[in-house]
């Protein structure tokens, strides 16, 4: 169920999704601009907007292990551990991803997502029923948006919707660790 606060902006915002458009939303770390993870003409504008080289993945949010399992090849028993666990955001780093535009796989196949578990983004990927891209709202190699007024003017004026929700709210701390974690259940640690 949507927060009736949410309503709107989130209706707003999966409108524009489904129609290829691209976000600026907040997330359970920092702002950040998405898209369907699914539609590559969007993922293809957001590497755009962001100038950011194609060669570096982004990564997808979804809310909850079934839409995780909807585009991991396999999710290690230790990742699922992790997800369990996590008070903090964390993004892992799966072998191969599948069911997503493939400008979001790395060029070995491997695919970084995260389970939110906030209330606007959960609830955003809950009523979208797909996975979304999560990337920071900035431009490549510019700080990342801890908070709405930190986003570059140029990054809000790119996209097709801007939400509402939570544009008051104080910084962010920091964006999430990230953890590469193989089909035999090894890690490493790629940010803590």
């Amino acid at each position: 169920m949507i927060e009736t606060d949410y309503r709107d902006d989130i209706t707003r915002a999966v409108e524009t999704l489904r129609r290829g458009g691209v976000i600026v939303y907040p997330t359970d770390t920092i702002w950040g601009i998405g898209c369907d993870a699914r539609n590559s003409e969007a993922v293809r504008r957001i590497y755009a907007i962001k100038r950011r080289d194609d060669s570096k993945a982004l990564i997808t949010l979804v809310d909850s292990l079934a839409g995780l399992e909807r585009i991991v090849d396999e999710v290690p028993e230790v990742a699922e551990q992790l997800i369990d666990v996590s008070v903090d955001p964390v993004t892992i780093i799966y072998d191969r991803g599948r069911n997503v535009a493939p400008e979001l796989l790395a060029a070995d196949g491997s695919i970084g997502v995260r389970v939110t578990r906030e209330a606007f983004s959960a609830a955003l990927c809950r009523a979208f029923r797909g996975p979304i891209v999560s990337t920071s709202a900035n431009v490549s190699a510019q700080p990342s948006p801890m908070d709405f007024c930190s986003i570059a003017p140029e990054i809000l004026d790119a996209a097709d919707y801007v939400c509402t929700s939570r544009r008051d709210e104080p910084a962010a701390t920091k964006a999430s660790s990230v953890i590469k974690i193989s089909s035999g259940g090894l890690f490493k640690i790629l940010r803590k």
